[in-house]
């Protein structure tokens, strides 16, 4: 059973009312300065040598690794490709280079999740799922601190299009290609008899299912009825997830290991979360660091509220405030008010790569404006965390981001670490658009 679909995290979260934020998952763009592009015609003569080239096929122009394949890097595709299968990829010498998902009506034509001469099977795949479920349960032993962590993570664990968080007995699965939808219901008897999961829900942006040309109302049939809401646990700490008002696949998985340390590294201090959504970073500074004058701050109406269950499942109180981030700091910076801690996790906000786009300039400012904010309320001496989810902001720019809001104000930052995700978010070498997540860990002096 699908569930509604969820907007991306925006400035501050998503205000109730306002204009829907862009989807939630991006595959990498296009190279800078390429306009899109169309599959070459079937009319086109096949290429020679491709008489003996096992069907269906598509030649690249030029060599690229990354498993991101698009319509201006095809130079041939064979008239018996079809939407969704796996199809055999050749290099421009006709060489075999890989296998993956094919879809002439996506922004990517080919996705390519095999490279080398030897194919990629429909077992292969399966056999992908496994593998992904065994590195979190049996090298990672995810279980013993938590029943929540991502389970699949696409094209880092081969199977692109295919993200499936787990939260307990409940799997999220988000679905971005035509070919993962096209083998969902082949999938899920596997995840759920690996993981002793009983229930699923699923989310497809509709935008992007209009892309991929994937029908909607072609739904995985389910036992059970999907929940709307699940809890889980996280290093002894509990909490909700809703799968019809979270953003994403409910929860932020990625961030557990970040919440566990600074709940350590925030012992006892005086902390301020900065667009907490649910409360991960507060609760863990409450219950992991014992601290007792916390305050949480987010515009999401619907996330304060889940907040305010979560502290209440633990027992616990927090002072949560449903305010822009922004206006709210300022007005905090105004009355004279400091922290020792703060942690500042904002949404996403860069969706091009082009550093002229107009988009990306005020993404890259509301980085700027918001970390500004977030260190003219700390203490001298006190600890900052702050982070990025944007994918199209490296981890350079991001700090020299956070650099240059420091030195503006007036204040230099120790940096102590600088981190990202759990290891159930690992990265493909060649993928390395998947390290999306940046945390820079820092004393402001």
């Amino acid at each position: 059973m699908p569930f509604p679909p969820r907007p991306d995290r925006p400035f501050n979260r998503h205000r109730p009312g306002s204009a829907a934020p862009r989807p939630s998952f991006r595959p990498p763009q296009q190279p800078m300065g390429r306009a899109p592009a169309r599959l070459p015609s079937a009319s086109a003569p096949p290429p020679p040598g491709s008489e003996s080239w096992p069907q269906p096929w598509a030649q690249m122009k030029y060599f690229s690794f990354n498993p991101s394949v698009y319509p201006n890097m095809l130079s041939a595709v064979s008239r018996e490709a079809v939407a969704g299968d796996l199809i055999h990829v050749y290099d421009k010498d006709g060489m075999p280079f890989g296998t993956g998902f094919f879809n002439p009506k996506a922004k990517v034509a080919v996705r390519v999740m095999q490279h080398g001469a030897e194919p990629l099977t429909e077992e292969d795949l399966d056999a992908r799922v496994e593998r992904a479920v065994s590195l979190r349960r049996d090298l990672l032993k995810l279980d013993a601190h938590t029943d929540a962590y991502r389970l699949i993570f696409s094209d880092s664990d081969g199977l692109a299009g295919l993200t499936v968080d787990r939260y307990d007995a409940t799997l999220s699965i988000e679905v971005t290609t035509l070919g993962v939808w096209l083998r969902l219901s082949r999938w899920l008897p596997i995840m759920h008899r690996l993981t002793g999961t009983t229930q699923h829900v699923i989310h497809v942006d509709p935008d992007l299912a209009l892309m991929e040309g994937i029908r909607l109302a072609d739904v995985p049939e389910v036992d059970d009825p999907a929940p709307t809401m699940v809890r889980i646990r996280e290093h002894g700490i509990r909490y909700h997830v809703s799968f019809e008002d979270g953003h994403k696949t409910g929860f932020f998985c990625d961030q557990r290991d970040n919440r566990l340390r600074f709940g350590q590294l925030a012992a006892g201090r005086r902390v301020l979360d900065l667009c907490c959504y649910t409360g991960g970073f507060s609760l863990a500074a409450k219950l992991i660091g014992k601290c007792e004058d916390i305050t949480g701050v987010d515009l999401d109406e619907k996330s304060v509220a889940m907040a305010k269950k979560n502290a209440d499942l633990n027992q616990t109180r927090i002072n949560w405030v449903y305010s822009d981030a922004f206006t709210w700091g300022r007005q905090m910076i105004a009355n004279g008010e400091q922290w020792d801690a703060v942690v500042l996790d904002p949404p996403k906000f860069l969706f091009s790569r082009d550093p002229e786009d107009e988009d990306a300039k005020k993404g890259r400012n509301k980085y700027y404006d918001l970390n500004a904010v977030a260190i003219q309320l700390l203490k001298p001496g006190g600890l900052f965390v702050t982070c990025s989810c944007s994918g199209l902001l490296s981890l350079e720019e991001f700090e020299e981001i956070v650099c240059r809001a420091a030195h503006r104000n007036k204040r230099k930052l120790q940096i102590l670490d600088r981190t990202g995700p759990g290891m159930d978010h690992p990265v493909m070498s060649n993928c390395p658009e998947s390290r999306y997540l940046k945390v820079i860990w820092a004393v402001v002096v």
